[in-house]
């Protein structure tokens, strides 16, 4: 007999410890999108915790601004950013209000409502691909700016609530650096992982970019 996952929803002190304690735990729990055309859910597969003044890697390293103010406030709440004009990509705020870290949602699995995500991520080649790196997952999940600072523990109606699901065995859980962060970021195991998932994206190492002449 399958067990299916549990869908009560995680509680603000889920959130409110470190953030290297709460990124691993993120490991297969939902996130479940409430939509005008319908309920989306993911099962979260991979994630990179980012620790505010503690990591050079972190939007919050060096204080707080109007585009991270989100990941000072309290825990369980959804910071979104805007990232190479294009691209919307979506944390989770963990500890203490004041401490600004998060947790980036890198990749999951589509496990209801992949229909509607298909009509997002038209360039997928499969349901595997769906939420298979951060800015398609926010993709998939129709996430914006205009869902930063959501409030995704509250008991009344919310866009997007964080459920129990089944969580990760220690086991089953690999860790590694982080993608795309340079510097003295870029050394910390901070990226976890499900061992063998589909849906978790390749690892990539960051690239300088080159400023045209």
């Amino acid at each position: 007999m399958i067990t299916p996952p549990d869908r009560t929803p995680l509680p603000r002190d889920f959130f409110d410890r470190p953030v290297l304690e709460v990124a691993p735990d993120l490991l297969g729990r939902l996130v479940v999108r409430t939509t005008p055309d319908g309920p989306i859910a993911l099962r979260l597969t991979e994630v990179e915790a980012y620790d505010g003044p503690n990591d050079p890697g972190s939007h919050a390293y060096r204080g707080r601004t109007p585009r991270n103010d989100v990941m000072f406030g309290p825990p369980g709440h959804v910071y979104v950013y805007f990232t190479y004009g294009m691209w919307h990509c979506m944390n989770l705020v963990c500890g203490p209000e004041g401490t600004a870290s998060g947790v980036l949602l890198r990749a999951g699995e589509i496990v209801e409502g992949a229909e509607l995500t298909r009509e997002r991520r038209l360039s997928a080649r499969n349901d595997k691909e769906l939420a298979k790196g951060p800015a398609r997952l926010a993709t998939a999940l129709d996430v914006d700016r205009s869902l930063d600072g959501t409030d995704a523990c509250t008991t009344g109606e919310t866009p997007i609530r964080v459920l129990t699901g089944m969580p990760v065995p220690p086991e089953q859980v690999r860790s590694g650096p982080r993608t795309g962060v340079a510097g003295d970021g870029g050394v910390h195991p901070w990226r976890f992982w499900v061992a063998d998932d589909p849906t978790v994206s390749p690892y990539r190492a960051h690239v300088p970019r080159r400023r045209s002449r």
